[in-house]
């Protein structure tokens, strides 16, 4: 099972089934996600898709989305 650093070009995370959330907008501001093989989960720009991702454990992705839906982020949004 390959292992996958912090910084590793998108692009080469091969067979990665990239995603978005469906709150994105057209203009492409927003992140892509993708499930990794032992479970981590890598993050990218959708305006970069070959830049750098950054790699996630479960864990972390765990506490994150939980965190989010908690509203512990909501400061870091716009109310536009």
């Amino acid at each position: 099972m390959p292992e996958f650093v912090n910084g590793v070009p998108a692009g080469r995370i091969e067979g990665a089934v990239w995603r978005k959330s469906g709150r994105s907008n057209p203009n492409g501001n927003c992140v892509e996600v993708a499930g990794l093989p032992g479970g981590d989960v890598a993050v990218r720009n959708s305006r970069d898709p070959q830049g750098p991702a950054l790699i996630y454990t479960r864990a972390e992705i765990t506490a994150f989305v939980l965190g989010a839906k908690d509203g512990d982020f909501d400061d870091l949004i716009s109310r536009d």
